[in-house]
């Protein structure tokens, strides 16, 4: 397929659960568009996830526009497979016009966006950037003193994949402590290096702590209400997980039950990793975030009335020796950084970013008229780049693409599959 010539009153980049929800918005508006998609439907699901993964917000929660979660299990957490099920299942119930197996390589604009793409150069007269909040993983360069074999969270898979012998998991946010517990679970000896990220209860008082947060309007409450908008947006998220039904992450009784934990790693000297005396305060502080979820709750509850069950606080069933920690290199089978991603939108040649690098905007829309961006973390509110919320951001857009953009006398409906393209 060549795409030299063409032209779409809208072009939308990237088919997750943003851009799908775009294109649904816009199809029931009956504006024109594409959407180009380098992999297929769902991609970063499919390719940056490990074998075990699971959300960690209820499927109820999964209220894509026109698509809300209609399983069985509400209160349960979609696997990898079903993730990607559900926004296939999603792009069949409308028959999105997308191009799989596109991928944007600039974006200009002038007097019409001009994409270029690895097929061909095509323009339109809107653009929504849906490719999501981070593209390049990240590893910071101490990795490239460290001569073990290692891989960054997003090409983990499982722990079968790796060689034999100890794992030294390097970060404990979402992804490091759900990829140490996956580890740990099948008997593979783990060394974490725990950072500042908090951490949550899975439930309290009778409720998933979600359920709570979203009947107390935490997921509504907008940016623009927080003293510092840019704090907010770069605050961690909090460590949980749905595996198994849904359980708390308590990095203690990993510890308790054989799991070796480290501060911040911040040196290599010869074979020898050293690592921070943070251990205490890193733990300490996910602790001291998550009891304050729960004063919250239990005040929520009281000035509200609500008929709850009482429950017992957290008690610590493990405390760190004191001092910085060290481990010799030489005995670890692999390191999985799990440390990140990073923007990276040098693709797109438009001054719209701040000193950051991060796209400025008000609720998704720029300075550039007719540039957009959905599926950014908190680009209005806490659920704006969850199932949860991308939706009403992705309707918010849809109203000014609208009122620029003409109905089309008809939609076309084409899923093409990257073995269809040709060369």
């Amino acid at each position: 397929m060549n795409l030299d010539g063409a032209h779409h009153p809208v072009a939308i980049i990237g088919a997750g659960q943003a851009g799908l929800s775009m294109s649904h918005c816009l199809t029931r508006r009956g504006v024109g568009h594409v959407l180009l998609e380098r992999g297929r439907v769902g991609e970063e699901w499919r390719s940056r996830r490990w074998d075990t993964f699971c959300l960690v917000t209820p499927n109820w929660q999964c209220r894509l526009p026109g698509y809300p979660y209609q399983g069985e299990d509400q209160d349960g957490f979609m696997l990898r497979e079903e993730i990607v099920d559900y926004l296939e299942g999603y792009a069949a119930s409308f028959a999105p016009p997308v191009l799989e197996g596109v991928t944007a390589l600039r974006l200009t604009a002038g007097e019409r966006f001009e994409i270029v793409t690895d097929r061909g150069t095509m323009t339109a007269d809107q653009v929504v950037v849906a490719t999501g909040p981070y593209q390049t993983p990240y590893l910071p360069r101490i990795a490239e003193r460290i001569a073990v074999p290692h891989l960054h969270s997003g090409e983990y898979r499982n722990p079968a994949a790796l060689p034999p012998g100890p794992v030294l998991v390097v970060g404990s946010g979402q992804s490091g402590s759900q990829i140490a517990e996956d580890l740990h679970l099948a008997g593979r000896p783990v060394h974490l290096a725990v950072g500042g990220a908090p951490r949550v209860a899975r439930r309290y008082r009778g409720r998933d702590v979600v359920a709570w947060l979203d009947l107390m309007g935490h997921y509504d409450r907008p940016i623009s209400e927080f003293d510092d908008p840019d704090a907010v947006r770069a605050r961690a998220n909090h460590y949980v997980t749905g595996r198994d039904g849904g359980r708390d992450i308590d990095l203690r009784a990993f510890a308790r039950d054989g799991m070796r934990l480290y501060g911040r790693i911040v040196g290599v000297t010869g074979t020898t990793l050293r690592f921070a005396d943070d251990l205490g305060r890193n733990l300490d502080h996910a602790d001291a975030v998550s009891e304050g979820v729960k004063d919250s709750i239990d005040t929520f509850i009281t000035l509200n009335g609500v008929d709850a069950p009482t429950e017992a606080r957290y008690v610590p069933v493990w405390e760190p020796p004191d001092g910085p920690g060290e481990l010799d290199a030489t005995g670890l089978a692999a390191i999985i950084w799990c440390t990140g991603f990073r923007r990276d939108y040098g693709w797109i040649r438009v001054p719209v970013f701040d000193g950051t690098g991060y796209p400025a905007h008000e609720r998704g829309v720029t300075r550039c008229p007719g540039l957009y961006f959905l599926g950014l973390p908190w680009q209005h509110t806490w659920g704006s780049g969850r199932f949860v919320g991308v939706g009403r951001d992705a309707e918010h857009l849809a109203k000014h693409i609208a009122s620029a953009a003409p109905p089309s006398k008809a939609v076309p409906a084409y899923f093409v599959h990257p073995e269809l393209l040709g060369t």
